[in-house]
């Protein structure tokens, strides 16, 4: 199940990566699979201006993302001991689904995650607020005292317009994240490199579909 990295809790990112510092020119590294490749190719004859503001424009989007309503990511892992696909769908307010390939989907719903492996559904309960605390604005509201944001100039994703974000996070131990944000204001794509089991781990997280109302969550049967 997804857990929430500190870097970027309110994005609900992988806790379980020991994140270290991403270079400026990682989205475009070589051999990098497919699904966590941006579209450099596709950039718009018009790019959005990028504002002067770096890190009031990344706190806006963080803001606006958490006020919609539904959203789907797919998640690509590359690096340690395999890749790993996954597709999330979240519906307000805490609802989320995460169907990992070749291992199952889960579902938690408030404080209880549903797990279905093998066509067996079991109920698994959760310690108060493990997700939805990540979701706090005190706490969102901390994270972004430690917070440092770097523009990096118009990008694409998978060839729709955005402004693309270094954003680094002191706290509780350095963090660095890229971050791409669309025209709307919300985020594109999210990509942070660090490491699992000692390995070198690359995740990148792809949004989609927000508030739309064809989204849903419910418990498995």
């Amino acid at each position: 199940m997804i857990r929430p990295s500190p870097a970027c809790a309110a994005l609900l990112l992988l806790a379980a990566c020991k994140p270290a510092a991403a270079p400026a020119d990682a989205p475009r590294a070589a051999g990098q699979a497919a699904p966590a490749t941006v579209a450099a190719a596709a950039l718009p004859a018009a790019p959005i201006a990028a504002p002067a503001d770096a890190k009031g424009t990344v706190q806006a989007s963080i803001t606006r993302f958490l006020a919609v309503r539904s959203y789907h990511a797919s998640m690509h892992a590359e690096g340690g001991a395999h890749a790993m696909d996954s597709d999330i769908d979240f519906v307000a307010p805490d609802r989320y689904r995460m169907a990992v390939k070749g291992l199952g989907t889960q579902v938690v719903i408030g404080d209880t995650m549903y797990m279905s492996v093998q066509g067996r559904s079991m109920q698994v309960p959760m310690p108060p607020g493990t997700l939805t605390q990540w979701r706090d604005p005190a706490r969102l509201e901390a994270n972004a005292a430690g917070m440092t944001v770097q523009a990096q100039g118009a990008d694409a994703v998978d060839g729709s317009a955005a402004q693309r974000y270094l954003v680094h996070h002191s706290d509780p131990h350095p963090t660095d994240l890229l971050y791409w944000i669309g025209a709307d204001g919300l985020p594109l794509q999210i990509q942070v490199h660090g490491q699992a089991q000692g390995k070198p781990v690359t995740t990148t997280i792809r949004y989609s579909r927000f508030d739309d109302p064809a989204i849903q969550v419910a418990p498995p049967r």
